[in-house]
Parts: structure tokens; sequence; C-alpha cells
């Protein structure tokens, strides 16, 4: 039960940290202070899509559901919990760039608005 419910927080903590990647920035305008956080982040996040890489926090959420006695998955995070609501069909490679380019574009446009007015 212990292990489930640390799997269940590393995948919140997981979902939670793509959605500070992808959106967090728009934080930066009103706490400019948290570009010091963000900016790391945000550039992690297009690597690991760019990069074709696997989240450490996936390895974590895996370990947690293998420890409670449950099978845990092959693919990331995203393509686990999030391709059936986002990509019925699966992520291409195609759109993994292009998410990458996405959260690029939104978080450049942001900060060019935060350093220069």
């Amino acid at each position: 039960m212990l292990y489930r419910f640390l799997a269940d927080l590393a995948a919140l903590l997981h979902l939670a940290f793509i959605l500070f990647v992808v959106l967090g920035g728009l934080l930066v305008l009103r706490w400019r202070w948290l570009a010091w956080i963000h900016l790391p982040c945000a550039i992690w996040g297009a690597l690991i899509e760019i990069g074709q890489w696997i989240c450490p926090l996936t390895y974590v959420e895996n370990a947690f559901l293998r420890r409670a006695g449950m099978a845990g998955y092959d693919q990331g995070f995203i393509a686990h919990h999030l391709f059936g609501l986002i990509y019925p069909q699966g992520l291409t490679r195609g759109m993994e760039v292009a998410i990458a380019v996405v959260v690029t574009v939104i978080n450049t446009a942001v900060y060019r608005k935060v350093f220069h007015g």
C-alpha cells in the first residue's frame, strides 16, 4: 500500500513537473525570481523530448509500482499516462519534436517579455 501511494505521488509530481515546464513561464511573468527554477526545468523538458530520453521520474514511479507488486511500464510517463488522451494512435517522432518546439516557443516568448519588457 505504501509503495502504491509513493508510485501515485511520483506520477503526480511528474505531471506537476510537466505542467510547470509547459506553463511555468507564465508564472515568471508574475514572479521573476521563478526564472531561476523554471528555465533549467524547461530546458530539461525540451531535451527529454528532443533526445527521446526517459525522465528519471519514470524510473522512480516504475520502481515503486514494482515494489507494490504491480507491473511498471516501458515507455515514458507521457506515453503511458497521457497518449491515450492526447494521441490515440501513439506518439510519433514528429510529435515529440513538435512538443519540444511548442514548449521552447512559448517559453522564449515569455522570457523575451520578462527580460525585454
